[in-house]
Protein backbone atom coordinates (compact mmCIF):
# COMPACT_ATOMS: atom_id res chain seq x y z
CA UNK A 1 0.00 0.00 0.00
CA UNK A 2 1.46 3.26 -0.58
CA UNK A 3 2.61 5.57 1.84
CA UNK A 4 0.78 9.17 1.96
CA UNK A 5 3.87 11.73 2.25
CA UNK A 6 4.18 13.04 5.92
CA UNK A 7 6.38 15.87 7.50
CA UNK A 8 9.86 14.31 8.02
CA UNK A 9 10.89 15.58 11.74
CA UNK A 10 14.70 16.10 12.96
CA UNK A 11 16.73 12.88 12.97
CA UNK A 12 16.60 10.50 15.80
CA UNK A 13 19.17 8.26 17.25
CA UNK A 14 17.25 4.83 18.13
CA UNK A 15 19.01 1.69 18.98
CA UNK A 16 15.73 -0.42 19.10
CA UNK A 17 14.51 -2.77 16.49
CA UNK A 18 10.98 -2.17 16.72
CA UNK A 19 9.87 1.20 14.47
CA UNK A 20 8.10 3.74 17.09
CA UNK A 21 6.20 6.77 16.48
CA UNK A 22 7.49 10.39 16.84
CA UNK A 23 5.27 13.20 18.51
CA UNK A 24 3.60 13.59 15.51
CA UNK A 25 2.75 10.12 14.74
CA UNK A 26 4.69 9.71 12.19
CA UNK A 27 6.73 5.66 12.53
CA UNK A 28 10.23 6.00 11.67
CA UNK A 29 9.77 3.65 8.77
CA UNK A 30 7.59 6.34 7.91
CA UNK A 31 10.24 8.98 7.80
CA UNK A 32 13.03 6.85 6.62
CA UNK A 33 10.42 6.60 3.14
CA UNK A 34 10.10 10.36 3.35
CA UNK A 35 13.55 11.52 3.56
CA UNK A 36 14.30 9.43 0.60
CA UNK A 37 11.19 10.57 -1.46
CA UNK A 38 12.27 14.03 -0.82
CA UNK A 39 15.51 13.37 -1.69
CA UNK A 40 14.83 12.20 -4.89
CA UNK A 41 12.54 15.04 -5.67
CA UNK A 42 14.91 17.51 -4.78
CA UNK A 43 17.81 16.21 -6.59
CA UNK A 44 19.87 14.81 -3.97
CA UNK A 45 19.31 11.21 -4.89
CA UNK A 46 18.91 10.89 -8.25
CA UNK A 47 18.53 7.82 -10.24
CA UNK A 48 21.27 5.86 -10.13
CA UNK A 49 22.23 6.45 -6.52
CA UNK A 50 23.45 3.49 -4.06
CA UNK A 51 21.55 2.99 -1.35
CA UNK A 52 23.52 1.51 1.87
CA UNK A 53 21.87 0.85 5.01
CA UNK A 54 24.00 1.50 7.31
CA UNK A 55 24.87 5.42 5.00
CA UNK A 56 21.26 5.83 5.55
CA UNK A 57 20.91 5.36 9.21
CA UNK A 58 23.86 7.68 9.64
CA UNK A 59 22.92 10.03 7.23
CA UNK A 60 19.38 10.43 8.65
CA UNK A 61 19.69 9.53 12.17
CA UNK A 62 18.21 6.30 12.59
CA UNK A 63 18.65 2.22 13.01
CA UNK A 64 19.25 0.66 10.27
CA UNK A 65 15.31 -1.58 10.89
CA UNK A 66 13.35 1.40 9.81
CA UNK A 67 15.79 2.01 6.98
CA UNK A 68 15.18 -1.61 5.76
CA UNK A 69 11.36 -1.06 6.20
CA UNK A 70 11.36 1.71 4.08
CA UNK A 71 13.82 0.60 1.21
CA UNK A 72 11.60 -2.76 1.30
CA UNK A 73 8.37 -0.27 0.67
CA UNK A 74 10.29 1.73 -2.49
CA UNK A 75 11.18 -1.77 -4.41
CA UNK A 76 7.91 -2.80 -3.92
CA UNK A 77 6.73 0.33 -5.60
CA UNK A 78 8.90 -0.01 -8.42
CA UNK A 79 11.47 3.37 -6.92
CA UNK A 80 14.25 1.70 -5.84
CA UNK A 81 15.63 -2.00 -7.53
CA UNK A 82 18.73 -4.18 -6.45
CA UNK A 83 20.96 -3.85 -9.67
CA UNK A 84 23.48 -7.15 -9.71
CA UNK A 85 26.94 -5.32 -9.89
CA UNK A 86 25.91 -1.77 -7.84
CA UNK A 87 23.31 -3.38 -5.12
CA UNK A 88 20.06 -1.36 -4.33
CA UNK A 89 19.67 1.73 -6.54
CA UNK A 90 17.23 5.02 -7.72
CA UNK A 91 15.46 3.33 -10.29
CA UNK A 92 16.63 4.53 -13.67
CA UNK A 93 13.89 4.52 -16.43
CA UNK A 94 14.57 3.50 -20.37
CA UNK A 95 12.54 4.61 -23.05
CA UNK A 96 10.06 2.07 -22.89
CA UNK A 97 9.43 2.53 -19.11
CA UNK A 98 8.94 5.94 -19.79
CA UNK A 99 6.52 5.10 -22.08
CA UNK A 100 4.59 2.96 -19.47
CA UNK A 101 4.94 5.23 -17.03
CA UNK A 102 3.04 7.81 -19.02
CA UNK A 103 0.54 5.45 -20.31
CA UNK A 104 -0.38 4.34 -16.51
CA UNK A 105 -0.68 8.30 -15.67
CA UNK A 106 -2.70 8.70 -18.90
CA UNK A 107 -5.25 6.32 -18.44
CA UNK A 108 -5.27 6.75 -14.25
CA UNK A 109 -5.74 10.68 -14.25
CA UNK A 110 -8.27 10.89 -17.21
CA UNK A 111 -10.07 8.62 -14.66
CA UNK A 112 -9.79 10.76 -11.45
CA UNK A 113 -10.57 13.71 -13.84
CA UNK A 114 -14.31 11.85 -15.03
CA UNK A 115 -15.02 10.86 -11.58
CA UNK A 116 -13.71 14.58 -10.22
CA UNK A 117 -16.84 15.89 -12.75
CA UNK A 118 -19.13 13.80 -11.08
CA UNK A 119 -18.21 13.97 -7.02
CA UNK A 120 -15.97 17.58 -7.03
CA UNK A 121 -17.52 19.88 -4.83
CA UNK A 122 -18.12 23.86 -6.08
CA UNK A 123 -15.33 24.54 -3.34
CA UNK A 124 -13.07 22.05 -4.51
CA UNK A 125 -13.61 23.24 -8.20
CA UNK A 126 -13.06 26.57 -6.49
CA UNK A 127 -9.72 25.48 -4.95
CA UNK A 128 -8.54 24.17 -8.63
CA UNK A 129 -8.87 27.96 -10.30
CA UNK A 130 -7.02 29.15 -7.44
CA UNK A 131 -3.93 27.10 -8.08
CA UNK A 132 -3.95 27.40 -11.48
CA UNK A 133 -3.72 31.00 -10.82
CA UNK A 134 -0.42 30.91 -8.53
CA UNK A 135 0.92 29.74 -12.17
CA UNK A 136 1.08 33.33 -13.58
CA UNK A 137 2.55 35.19 -10.60
CA UNK A 138 5.76 33.29 -11.36
CA UNK A 139 8.08 32.10 -14.22
CA UNK A 140 10.69 29.82 -12.15
CA UNK A 141 10.63 25.83 -13.20
CA UNK A 142 10.59 25.03 -9.79
CA UNK A 143 7.48 26.84 -8.68
CA UNK A 144 5.84 25.96 -11.88
CA UNK A 145 6.10 22.22 -10.80
CA UNK A 146 5.70 21.92 -7.51
CA UNK A 147 2.22 23.85 -7.89
CA UNK A 148 1.79 21.82 -11.07
CA UNK A 149 1.89 18.51 -8.82
CA UNK A 150 -0.62 20.41 -6.11
CA UNK A 151 -3.13 21.57 -8.63
CA UNK A 152 -2.72 17.29 -9.57
CA UNK A 153 -2.92 15.49 -6.02
CA UNK A 154 -6.14 18.54 -5.55
CA UNK A 155 -7.68 16.77 -8.90
CA UNK A 156 -7.37 12.92 -7.34
CA UNK A 157 -8.53 14.34 -4.69
CA UNK A 158 -11.69 15.82 -6.27
CA UNK A 159 -12.20 11.98 -7.37
CA UNK A 160 -13.47 10.93 -3.99
CA UNK A 161 -12.39 7.51 -4.94
CA UNK A 162 -9.83 6.40 -2.12
CA UNK A 163 -8.44 3.35 -4.25
CA UNK A 164 -7.97 5.43 -7.22
CA UNK A 165 -5.98 8.16 -4.89
CA UNK A 166 -4.16 5.33 -3.24
CA UNK A 167 -2.81 4.50 -6.84
CA UNK A 168 -2.17 8.06 -8.07
CA UNK A 169 -0.24 8.65 -5.10
CA UNK A 170 2.12 5.77 -5.85
CA UNK A 171 1.98 6.83 -9.33
CA UNK A 172 3.43 10.47 -8.53
CA UNK A 173 5.64 9.10 -6.60
CA UNK A 174 7.64 7.17 -9.86
CA UNK A 175 7.19 10.23 -11.75
CA UNK A 176 9.87 11.76 -9.99
CA UNK A 177 12.18 9.24 -11.21
CA UNK A 178 12.20 11.68 -14.59
CA UNK A 179 13.71 14.09 -13.37
CA UNK A 180 13.02 17.48 -13.95
CA UNK A 181 9.23 19.20 -14.72
CA UNK A 182 8.47 19.31 -18.25
CA UNK A 183 7.54 22.74 -17.66
CA UNK A 184 11.07 23.71 -17.78
CA UNK A 185 10.72 23.87 -21.29
CA UNK A 186 9.96 26.96 -23.22
CA UNK A 187 6.68 27.52 -23.97
CA UNK A 188 4.84 24.50 -22.12
CA UNK A 189 3.99 26.59 -18.70
CA UNK A 190 1.48 28.69 -21.43
CA UNK A 191 0.30 25.59 -22.72
CA UNK A 192 -0.58 23.59 -19.60
CA UNK A 193 -1.91 26.62 -18.10
CA UNK A 194 -4.93 26.56 -20.89
CA UNK A 195 -4.74 23.13 -20.65
CA UNK A 196 -5.87 22.89 -17.05
CA UNK A 197 -7.93 25.89 -17.47
CA UNK A 198 -10.12 23.43 -19.84
CA UNK A 199 -9.92 20.82 -17.76
CA UNK A 200 -11.95 22.55 -14.70
CA UNK A 201 -14.09 24.10 -17.11
CA UNK A 202 -15.23 20.71 -17.88
CA UNK A 203 -15.37 20.01 -14.57
CA UNK A 204 -18.10 23.17 -13.83
CA UNK A 205 -20.25 21.69 -16.46
CA UNK A 206 -20.30 18.74 -14.84
CA UNK A 207 -19.13 16.63 -18.29
CA UNK A 208 -17.24 13.77 -17.55
CA UNK A 209 -16.66 12.68 -21.10
CA UNK A 210 -15.21 16.03 -22.19
CA UNK A 211 -13.20 15.82 -18.59
CA UNK A 212 -11.49 12.59 -19.29
CA UNK A 213 -11.04 13.44 -22.97
CA UNK A 214 -8.83 17.12 -21.89
CA UNK A 215 -7.06 15.16 -19.13
CA UNK A 216 -6.25 12.31 -21.26
CA UNK A 217 -4.93 14.81 -24.03
CA UNK A 218 -3.32 16.95 -21.26
CA UNK A 219 -1.07 13.78 -20.71
CA UNK A 220 -0.36 12.71 -24.26
CA UNK A 221 0.82 16.57 -24.87
CA UNK A 222 3.30 15.94 -21.66
CA UNK A 223 4.39 12.89 -23.03
CA UNK A 224 5.76 14.18 -25.77
CA UNK A 225 7.28 16.98 -24.52
CA UNK A 226 9.23 14.09 -22.16
CA UNK A 227 9.95 12.05 -24.66
CA UNK A 228 11.79 14.75 -26.80
CA UNK A 229 13.74 15.57 -23.85
CA UNK A 230 14.26 11.97 -23.17
CA UNK A 231 15.84 10.80 -26.91
CA UNK A 232 17.59 14.40 -27.37
CA UNK A 233 19.69 13.51 -24.35
CA UNK A 234 20.62 10.12 -25.15
CA UNK A 235 24.38 9.34 -25.74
Amino acid sequence: MARKAKPVSQPLNHDSNVPEANDRGVSLGDQAYNYIIQSLENGTMPPGTRLREADLAAEIGLSRTPIREALNQLVSEGLVVNDPKRGLIITELDQNMVGELYEMRRVLESTAAALAARHATDVEIAVLKQIIEQDKTSDDPAFLAKNNRLFHQTLYQCAHNRFLLKTLQVLQNAMLLLGKSTLAESGRPSTSYEEHKQLIEALEQRNPDKAQEIASQHISEAYKVRLSRFLLNQD
